[in-house]
């Protein structure tokens, strides 16, 4: 711990050193003494165009700077219809703090005739922000990430996920088009940052226009990337292409063009490095831009996967990982009224992984230790193709059709003191989605807009399970075999189609009446049986009807809602409420059930705009959950070795309770962000697992529980922006009750976690940069803890002209609250980069796991099996890498 204080004083040293600074304060007004906001005032060194420090005036035209001691500077000041004002300020080599108030006076000229001779940083007009990137960067970037993480107010998570003010953007656009549907995670790891001119953040989004003013959009914002001109018109892009110790290689050619008229993208990525750029997490993520069909509707009808249940990767990490990965994407405009736009998907990717695991069964006294190496294969394609038209500004029209299909297979080979056994899953999912959108402003009172989605999926799965014995009587397997593997086969097809006919009338530009259409029509096929290779190469098929599937569910649900929405003043109210009727319908077991019921379903939503970027916001619904067939067929199923589960026909909806509240906070003047959420969740006649625990074996199926299931979190980010450095803070918690049922008896599962993070970065133009941060996570659960404290670093430096170096640490230290467990470990990555000012060429050293960490550690409580596992996850070791790249 000595060692991680000493280095975290190293790295916070060189911010004591730049921090010498006088504070420049003071106001804008007019001639009538009227505060000015939203007033720019620039720094200048002076005979320069060196920008030293900038900032917008607050709505009392106050505005900030901080400059160095012992310079002369010129102060630019502007607003819109003002003429700009030039002020000169000297500041002393010891120098206090220095007062200047500003008056603007008038222009006489139009906005046409007013010629702006510098760039301002950041130029704020409506619900759009813009920034210069060139104001925040200092040439060192690589790719939008970097230069994004250099913004006022915009962070990227650990995903690699965009957020502005706290909020997750919708997506990412390139000259107005969006970027493979808007991904952020692609648009962030993929554009060069030396394309990148100006990075536009919109507010309130909504693509169409009459649309603005009669929904709620204040989480919807996008990012638009604007391109220096040199990229426009014209290819651009890079070619990397590296090689490593151990066999090693990395080669990610990018290409790029922009116009007007078209736009077309070209990604592709071939490493065996552990460097995973899609995994399938991204694949279930990447929606292709289509909507929820029935996002708002107070009904949850989720189509869920096969369920069998892969690993996956701790951290993106691995023993190793390989692949293959390529993307198109392309827009296309022959006019102003028509775009035609689309993208194309492949990815082929091998992971290895290895995990030791001991668990505990405390009810049991036994202890289990296992050894677990797992292969897996994923390959993935996904193509979209979409199109608008908008003949006026009264018609909008969109269709899309996107398609997804995958293989994975994964390949397990456990061995353990209770039971060796080899596993292979297989899973074949193919999705088709259609999209249709009709919007239509009748007059300024009317609105009609109309929403079809369709979706087909299948999923085929296989799952293959070799062992010596096999823990369940209900299969009537051939135990004399010195083998007994099983084979089960499991098929599902979906066909659900949503629709939704939506009346807007307004009663005053900021009142109106909103009344709902809509329904969900579903079905969905199951069949899956389990069989036994036997030794002779024969077959025994189990055609007990529990075994075995054939199941047809159907699902509808037809629905009318009504919703105002008023505006006065700071104020926003929306309530509403919507009658559903629901229609559920399953046949299997040689017999048909049919259910009918009503729900009525309010909802509201209130805002308080205390400031332009200030609002307090509070949502409560309540929503009916429908299980899917996967929970309804009652034919049993293996999902592990020793884990059988089946479905209950007789289940009925959960409501889901919700309740929450919002406050966000920007303010331009101080580059101040506040973020802070409170929400309680309660599930009411929740559908939840009822075991039997046989040994360390069990068997499960859904039931309603009587019990609710309660969630409360909270959230709260802090971020400031100085003129050098850009602070954070975070702090997360959720406490969680849930009920299960074991053996026949109500088992009550309460966790709480609770988090903080707090970093400071620099942002220096000519000198080196650094990032010192500290987290601290807890993890309780209802019968045992867990402490993790991860200080991390990072550090970009430039020297001797043509290198920049830079690095990434991470340390973690791990115990839990018993002391039985410790483990401490740490991550060091580093890359040194050369390349010629002007050059096309790059030339780059960069090492990972410089720690040759081999392993990490995790470690989970189970409260159905009342059980403690602590697993060790082995890793790539270290790792080192010569790569060259071509800018074209």
């Amino acid at each position: 711990m000595k060692k991680t204080l000493s280095f975290l004083v190293i790295l916070i040293f060189p911010f004591i050193i730049f921090s010498q600074s006088v504070k420049l304060e003071g106001t804008v007004k007019d001639k009538a003494n009227n505060p000015l906001e939203m007033a720019n005032v620039i720094a200048f060194k002076k005979g320069t165009n060196t920008l030293q420090s900038y900032s917008i005036t607050d709505s009392k035209g106050n505005y900030r700077l901080s400059l160095d001691q012992n310079e002369v500077y010129t102060l630019k000041v502007s607003y819109l219809g003002f003429n700009t004002k030039n002020v000169e300020i000297t500041v002393g080599k010891s120098a206090a703090d220095i007062l200047e108030n500003i008056v603007l006076e008038e222009s006489n000229e139009s906005l046409n005739e007013v010629q702006i001779t510098y760039e301002m940083p950041v130029k704020i007009v409506g619900d759009t922000i813009v920034y210069n990137a060139d104001s925040f960067t200092s040439g060192k970037e690589k790719k939008l990430e970097d230069v994004l993480k250099k913004l006022p107010g915009i962070d990227i998570d650990d995903n690699g996920e965009v957020e502005v003010e706290g909020k997750k953007i919708q997506k990412v656009l390139v000259e107005g088009k969006e970027f493979f549907d808007g991904d952020s995670k692609l648009a962030t790891q993929n554009i060069p940052a030396n394309a990148i001119d100006k990075v536009q953040v919109l507010k309130n989004y909504n693509e169409v226009s009459g649309m603005r003013g009669v929904t709620n959009n204040e989480d919807n914002i996008v990012i638009n990337i604007k391109l220096k001109q040199g990229k426009k018109r014209f290819w651009f892009g890079e070619v990397n292409a590296g090689a490593g110790d151990n066999e090693k290689y990395t080669a990610k050619p990018k290409l790029f063009y922009y116009s007007p008229e078209k736009s077309i993208n070209l990604l592709a990525d071939f490493n065996n490095i552990g460097e995973a750029p899609f995994t399938m997490r991204d694949y279930y993520r990447f929606t292709g831009g289509l909507r929820s069909g029935m996002g708002g509707s107070g009904t949850s009808f989720n189509v869920s996967s096969g369920g069998l249940g892969f690993l996956t990767a701790q951290n993106n990490r691995a023993q190793e990982i390989t692949s293959k990965f390529g993307a198109l994407n392309f827009s296309l405009v022959p006019k102003k009224t028509i775009d035609f736009n689309g993208f194309a998907i492949v990815n082929d990717s091998k992971t290895d992984m290895f995990t030791q695991s001991n668990t505990v069964y405390n009810k049991l006294n036994i202890t289990e230790i296992s050894e677990t190496p797992a292969t897996q294969g994923s390959k993935l394609g996904m193509l979209k193709f979409s199109t608008f038209y908008k003949p006026t500004n009264e018609v909008y029209i969109n269709y899309d059709i996107f398609g997804k299909l995958s293989e994975q297979t994964e390949m397990l080979d456990v061995t353990s003191t209770q039971r060796n056994a080899a596993t292979y899953k297989e899973e074949k999912p193919t999705t088709l989605n259609q999209n249709l959108n009709l919007y239509y402003t009748i007059n300024e009172k009317n609105i009609f807009a109309a929403e079809l989605q369709h979706l087909y999926e299948k999923d085929q799965s296989l799952y293959n399970s070799m062992a010596a014995s096999q823990p369940f009587e209900i299969i009537p397997s051939n135990n004399a075999e010195a083998i007994i593997d099983l084979i089960q086969n499991k098929k599902i097809s979906t066909n659900k189609l949503d629709m939704k006919l939506d009346y807007y009338y307004l009663l005053t530009p900021k009142s109106n009446i909103n009344i709902t259409l809509g329904s969900t029509l579903s079905t969905q096929s199951l069949t899956s049986d389990i069989f036994q290779n036997l030794d002779d190469g024969s077959v025994l098929n189990f055609n007990e009807e529990v075994l075995n599937n054939d199941a047809d569910y159907n699902f509808t649900d037809l629905f009318l809602g009504l919703h105002y929405k008023v505006v006065s003043g700071k104020f926003t109210f929306n309530p509403g409420v919507s009658l559903h009727q629901y229609i559920t319908k399953d046949k299997q077991l040689g017999s048909e059930i049919t259910e009918n019921q009503t729900e009525l379903l309010p909802d509201v939503y209130a805002s308080l705009q205390l400031k332009s970027s200030e609002s307090l916001r509070f949502n409560y619904s309540i929503s009916t959950q429908f299980s899917d067939i996967n929970k309804i067929a009652e034919g049993y199923v293996l999902t592990d070795y020793n884990s059988l589960t089946r479905g209950n026909r007789f289940l009925e909806n959960a409501l889901y309770h919700s309740y929450s509240l919002n406050y966000f906070s920007f303010s331009m003047f101080s580059f101040t962000n506040v973020n802070a959420s409170v929400k309680y969740d309660k599930k009411v006649n929740s559908v939840k697992n009822s075991t039997e625990l046989v040994g360390t074996d069990r068997i499960s199926y859904p039931i309603n529980s009587n019990l609710a299931d309660e969630t409360f979190s909270a959230n709260f980010r802090y971020g400031k922006t100085y003129s050098k450095l850009k602070t954070n803070f975070r702090a997360n918690l959720s406490n969680s009750t849930f009920n299960n049922t074991v053996n026949n008896e109500e088992i009550k599962s309460k966790s709480l976690s609770h988090s903080y993070q707090a970093s400071v970065a620099s942002k220096f133009k000519d000198a080196p940069n650094f990032e010192v941060g500290y987290q601290k996570s807890f993890s309780e659960y209802s019968k045992t803890g867990s402490t993790t404290d991860r200080p991390f670093a990072n550090m970009e430096i430039g020297f001797l002209k043509n290198f920049i170096l830079t690095a990434d640490y991470s340390y973690y230290n791990y115990k839990n609250d018993e002391n039985t467990v410790k483990n401490t470990y740490s991550f060091l990555n580093a890359n040194l980069y050369y390349q010629q000012k002007d050059s096309k060429w790059e030339f780059k050293i960069s090492a990972d796991n410089l720690t040759d960490n081999k392993s990490m550690n995790t470690d989970s409580y189970n409260e159905i099996s009342d059980s403690n596992t602590t697993s060790l996850y082995f890793i790539q070791p270290k790792l080192y890498m010569f790569s060259v790249k071509y800018n074209l």
